[in-house]
């Protein structure tokens, strides 16, 4: 596909789409985009999970598309929110931790000075959507502001940014009490049906951002006693507070299924399924994956992704097609067959979703110069091939040991690091990831001066 480069138009310092004619032969499809928060791989029962029932994620995945090797663009939240927002790699962007970040400087690498808020010179799905006519919402975790509450976050909150409704909302405090809805579950939810439902008669756009299954890890009392009497509870990779609060998400996702056939609206309405980031890292609560959230291990990148879409998408697909975060961006100016920023790192998925065309071979990278759960490091997957580079051992100069190489058709779980045995392969990749680390000016973290000598004066 030819896509047309256009540059954003900026007056008074709020970002502008040029207008671009649209054949209207048919109704465009509304769009219902359901994000969870911190949702693994393998937490749902279309994902293979025996214990996790998720009625309403599974209907999706009966009715549409479910994909096997969907990826968030970064292991923690806010990146990857900026990049389904913008097409954009946070790498690009210099939003590449969650905000505000980790602000200790005690670790062996100091982190870059990083973007902790997404320019209102962005141009996000929201604009793009408004530009077309849609009415626009969301409602739930924003993650995107300064902050994410209070007046500081005034000026960079959704309303900023393109839609036309919203309400804030976050993870609760470790004081909420968990017989009240502690995740907002319920409320995003009820929220959501009653803007489809007011805005049955127009085209909108809907972003239902869930903060479930994020820490504090919190359920109403009966509702976690009734997934402790259920069998498999006492393996590692389940855990009877998450599937209350899976279930309760879930819950809310079947009811806004429902109020979309109440209202005759299924036939045209996009429903897309995805989650920030991979699940927790706890023991083997990713399993089959390696590690979790915060790591570039599978376990805190690979992430479900389902799309329905009657009459265009055929039912109960499975695609094992490399696909990302950044992609819907492109994939919606495709559907509307308008001009996109030439800085769009993504690709458009439409033609795979309309006719199942092949996806042209492409790298896909990840850059993440912050400690989290795991050290800094980076990625790129190519076809079947991951490399990993750890930037404390690459930066010191230890070249060898600094990647780990992975075939991921055979060794999804990374067991087996191939850099000894695959030379070549190695090679190519760290240069094609270096490469790719200056292409989009990816800020790099540096040795800690504070760090060395405090170790030298041990």
């Amino acid at each position: 596909m030819k896509i047309k480069f256009q540059v954003p138009l900026i007056a008074a310092g709020v970002s502008a789409i040029a207008v671009v004619c649209c054949k209207k032969e048919t109704p465009m499809p509304n769009i219902v985009f359901i994000l969870a928060d911190d949702l693994g791989y393998s937490q749902s029962g279309c994902y293979g999970s025996n214990y996790y029932r998720t009625p309403g994620i599974d209907r999706l995945a009966r009715e549409g598309i479910r994909f096997t090797n969907a990826y968030a663009a970064c292991s923690v939240s806010s990146p990857t929110r900026a990049s389904i927002m913008t097409g954009k790699y946070p790498a690009r962007l210099h939003i590449t931790d969650f905000i505000a970040g980790n602000i200790r400087d005690d670790y062996p690498l100091s982190q870059p000075d990083w973007q902790k808020f997404l320019p209102l010179e962005e141009i996000t799905l929201a604009e793009l959507f408004r530009e077309q006519g849609y009415k626009t919402a969301i409602f739930g975790k924003w993650h995107l502001s300064v902050t994410k509450f209070g007046p500081e976050s005034l000026p960079f909150n959704p309303d900023k940014q393109g839609f036309e409704q919203h309400f804030v909302s976050d993870k609760p405090d470790r004081n909420t009490d968990p017989e009240h809805d502690p995740h907002k579950s319920d409320s995003i939810g009820n929220t959501s049906i009653q803007f489809i439902r007011e805005n049955a008669g127009d085209p909108f756009f809907l972003f239902v951002s869930f903060s479930a299954i994020h820490n504090p890890l919190m359920e109403k009392a009966d509702s976690i006693k009734k997934w402790e009497d259920v069998k498999g509870n006492d393996k590692p990779e389940n855990n009877p507070v998450i599937a209350a609060m899976l279930s309760r998400m879930d819950r809310n996702i079947g009811k806004i299924l429902d109020v979309i056939d109440e209202l005759n609206l299924a036939s045209n309405t996009i429903v897309i399924f995805f989650s920030d980031n991979g699940g927790l890292e706890s023991d083997a609560m990713q399993t089959p994956l390696r590690k979790g959230k915060g790591w570039l291990y599978e376990g805190g990148i690979r992430v479900p992704l389902i799309i329905r879409w009657p009459g265009v998408i055929r039912e109960g697909l499975v695609s094992n097609e490399l696909v990302s975060s950044i992609d819907f961006m492109p994939t919606f100016c495709d559907l509307f067959n308008t001009d996109i920023n030439p800085n769009i790192d993504g690709i458009s998925i439409l033609s795979h979703l309309k006719a199942g065309a092949d996806l042209p071979e492409r790298n896909i990278y990840w850059h993440y110069p912050h400690y989290h759960q795991g050290p800094p490091s980076g990625a790129v997957r190519n076809g079947k091939w991951k490399l990993i580079e750890w930037y404390e051992k690459s930066l010191t100069g230890d070249g060898k040991s600094a990647f780990e190489l992975y075939d991921l058709e055979s060794d999804i779980s990374e067991s087996v690091n191939l850099t000894d045995s695959l030379n070549e392969i190695t090679i190519k990749l760290a240069d094609e990831l270096r490469r790719w680390r200056k292409d989009v000016n990816a800020q790099m973290p540096v040795m800690n001066k504070r760090y060395s000598s405090k170790q030298n004066n041990n």
